[in-house]
């Protein structure tokens, strides 16, 4: 059974719980979270909404957040690095640590991806897991992308490369109409603005 979870393009309301989130997350987001770090502050938050809610009202990236059916702020999923050339876009996520196993991630990136494909021309969406993060290698696979291989150095974190694993979700895989398996994305704010 899948969680009862939405998603919703950001707010700049959303500042503070995502904020309150991602604190709570600190644990969990350090190790694999480039934009993450220790004394993340709320003016960061704020600033990337900022910058998110023009990228999703220009096309050049789509990101969500995560709510319960009561409105709860559970973490985030969406695309970024759109490459228009190419048709294709970096699919990624988080849960916040008192939402995750519970299968919110793995529903979140069945939504997006059903969203990308009726709203968008992309073809393909990429998740890239650093090798060590196996949670996120499960969310992918959970969520029917296939495994393509590892990619040396891809990732830079903390300072170090990373290895990580390509995960693909095609477009002629998930259904050419953007109709997919997975349930339907609730229409509130999900069209381009």
């Amino acid at each position: 059974m899948s969680p009862d979870i939405r998603i919703r393009p950001y707010s700049i309301d959303d500042a503070e719980e995502v904020w309150q989130a991602a604190t709570e997350s600190s644990a969990e987001l350090l190790p694999w979270m480039s934009w993450y770090h220790v004394g993340y502050h709320i003016r960061e938050t704020r600033a990337w909404l900022e910058m998110q809610v023009t990228a999703f009202r220009l096309g050049n990236a789509y990101e969500f957040a995560i709510v319960s059916r009561e409105g709860r702020y559970l973490g985030g999923c969406g695309l970024s690095r759109i490459d228009p050339l190419n048709r294709l876009a970096n699919l990624g996520y988080w849960v916040r640590t008192t939402a995750t196993r519970r299968g919110i991630a793995r529903t979140a990136v069945k939504q997006v991806a059903t969203w990308a494909y009726a709203h968008t021309d992309l073809m393909r969406l990429e998740i890239i897991a650093a090798t060590e993060n196996l949670a996120s290698q499960r969310v992918a696979e959970h969520a029917g992308a296939r495994r393509e291989g590892v990619l040396r150095s891809r990732l830079f974190v903390r300072g170090q490369f990373q290895d990580a694993v390509v995960f693909s979700i095609l477009r002629s895989e998930h259904g050419h109409d953007g109709a997919s398996r997975v349930h339907e994305v609730h229409e509130e704010g999900s069209g381009r603005q």
